[in-house]
């Protein structure tokens, strides 16, 4: 028993080094100022900010590579594979740590999801870093095959969808994990990283059909997610659909 229980400690600490989930002893709580309904318009002009900026980032690092790629693709000196395994790696960075761009505070944390109230049937926590690394997985997978069918091109519509999609779910993240905004979390989610990654998977799909049925799973999970999400909200007290104005309290938690 006890040498089961270490395993599933070092599989569970290994997800969440590799996923960048922090399960520290001290973490900052954001809480709902009293009952007030009040807008918070410093909050949505930062999500936006925040959210082209690092679309913007993220771009510029496409053009990076596409630079980068063709003088490798031009230099004889390179083996052929070289720029494969470059790629490979680029979009391996994007897809599991894509709020490396982010001016935002993307933390990965547990604290929201386990404070909550959720649903009988909503996944453990340690199920969602696994999932997303399944998931970054094909999403290397898939682009790389787009990357091959349009001829070593970054800077194209489907990659620059992509890090859009990469980067409204960064935002999504810190609306409810960081600053647990339960109500604006619901059509966050929708509008952000549940359409965009029906938007992406289908124009890798025009691009070329397995890459887009490579990445189709990863519509399935955000649907589950997004469910999961209004679930939370309405067990949660429905508070308004929109970012209300909060305060901070920093509280020290344990994890057991």
């Amino acid at each position: 028993m006890t040498e089961s229980n270490n395993s599933n400690g070092i599989i569970e600490n290994f997800v969440n080094i590799l996923m960048g989930v922090k399960t520290g002893n001290k973490q900052t709580s954001v809480t709902s100022i009293g009952n007030t309904q009040e807008l918070d318009i410093k909050a949505v002009l930062v999500y936006k900010l925040g959210t082209i900026t690092q679309i913007g980032a993220m771009v510029l690092a496409l053009l990076g590579m596409e630079k980068l790629v063709m003088w490798i693709d031009h230099n004889s000196s390179m083996p052929n594979w070289f720029s494969t395994l470059l790629t490979v790696l680029f979009f391996g960075l994007l897809s599991l740590r894509s709020r490396l761009f982010s001016p935002l505070d993307n933390t990965r944390s547990r604290q929201t999801y386990d404070q909550v109230i959720r649903p009988r049937w909503s996944p453990p926590p340690l199920v969602f870093p696994i999932v997303w690394m399944m998931i970054a997985v094909l999403r290397v997978i898939s682009s790389v095959l787009v990357w091959q069918q349009m001829n070593h091109q970054f800077l194209v519509l489907p990659f620059i969808l992509f890090v859009v999609h990469l980067a409204l779910g960064d935002t999504w993240n810190t609306i409810f994990t960081v600053e647990r905004r339960l109500g604006a979390a619901v059509p966050v989610v929708i509008l952000g990283p549940w359409l965009s990654a029906i938007v992406v998977t289908a124009i890798y799909w025009q691009t070329i059909a397995i890459a887009g049925i490579t990445l189709s799973f990863s519509c399935v999970w955000l649907t589950v997610a997004a469910v999961l999400v209004l679930r939370i909200w309405q067990l949660n007290g429905s508070e308004p659909l929109y970012p209300l104005k909060l305060t901070l309290e920093t509280k020290e938690l344990e994890h057991r």
